[in-house]
């Protein structure tokens, strides 16, 4: 059973084969002809991927004048002092981190892993004993789960990243605090509770569906939007370390936590993690969808949470307009 999971690993293996370098990386070495070919082909026009190597090309402090297939790179481009850039930042830098790495954090420390992973233990908590209607129960996690992924990804560049995200959030404390009242019902009653059973089970999967249309996805694709091109991979790097170390602690301290709050109180827990992330992504985190990569620096320069609520502006990129005019461009390097 266990060999089953290899199976979709060679295909990962020979769709990471089948993968492009990443075009600024391939500019970053220099590579231009390549980086070219590769944004032509993960572009709309060849317009749009003209404007985008050029956005790159200044960002990586390459002159716009250079088109050969092989350029030289300042020195500076290749990397030096990058974990000096993280431990003393910019003050948009250091926004940018702590946006990514927060984010990255109050995915797993919500207790998303905690329901996905102790399922069947939260359902018999919830009063279902009989293995066949904990195993239906548990194949319906992973069926909202996945349908709700699909659906998020078809409304991520619609409705746009905050608004999807801060919308997930708060349905995920509801449902967690949904859960938590209805676990702690069961747990103080002497009798076989039906509508705390069913609001249980409920909220579970929309606790689910809330995580996988927002928080699930958003996460990986906010981050990966907002890091500079200098820090980008010490930056992803040091947000999956905290999004996978703070997993790794949930999971192995969840059946700890029950015996000590009980499994309603860990999820009274969970609900007020919730609801500090959906403070601080409310506060801390801007819109940047249809904006570049190099564009972010003055979007976090100049982001207040109060005009977010307000009615935004038509957009006005290189995928809107074609016109290539930028509000800001990432520092490369600290000042």
């Amino acid at each position: 059973m266990l060999g089953v999971s290899a199976i979709p690993s060679v295909f990962l293996a020979f769709g990471v084969l089948a993968m492009p370098e990443s075009p600024r990386w391939l500019v970053l070495q220099g590579r231009l002809g390549d980086a070219k070919r590769v944004l032509e082909k993960t572009s709309n026009s060849k317009e749009e991927a003209d404007l985008r190597l050029a956005d790159i090309k200044e960002a990586a402090g390459i002159h716009q004048d250079s088109t050969g297939e092989i350029v030289s790179v300042p020195k500076r481009s290749h990397g030096e002092g990058v974990w000096r850039e993280l431990l003393r930042p910019t003050p948009a830098v250091r926004r940018v981190l702590i946006a990514a790495i927060g984010i990255h954090f109050f995915q797993q420390a919500s207790g998303i892993d905690a329901v996905v992973l102790y399922s069947p233990r939260i359902f018999e908590k919830a009063g279902i004993h009989k293995k066949n209607d904990k195993l239906l129960a548990t194949i319906a996690v992973g069926f909202a789960k996945t349908l709700f992924i699909l659906v998020a990804t078809f409304f991520l560049d619609k409705v746009g990243r905050r608004p999807l995200l801060l919308s997930s959030v708060a349905g995920m404390i509801i449902s967690l605090s949904g859960l938590a009242i209805g676990l702690t019902i069961i747990d103080h009653s002497d009798r076989k509770l039906i509508w705390a059973i069913a609001l249980s089970v409920t909220t579970i999967l929309s606790f689910v569906a809330s995580f996988s249309i927002g928080m699930g996805p958003i996460a990986w694709v906010y981050s990966s939007e907002v890091l500079p091109l200098k820090l980008r991979a010490q930056g992803a790097g040091i947000g999956v370390a905290v999004n996978r170390t703070t997993s790794g602690v949930i999971s192995m301290t969840f059946l700890s936590l029950t015996r000590a709050i009980t499994t309603g109180g860990a999820f009274f827990l969970f609900a007020g993690i919730a609801t500090v992330a959906f403070v601080f992504f409310y506060t801390f985190l801007p819109e940047t969808q249809g904006k570049s990569l190099e564009e972010m620096d003055a979007l976090f320069n100049d982001f207040k949470w109060k005009s977010s609520m307000r009615r935004r502006s038509s957009k006005e990129d290189v995928y809107g307009n074609g016109n290539g005019n930028t509000n800001g461009r990432i520092q490369l390097e600290a000042t």
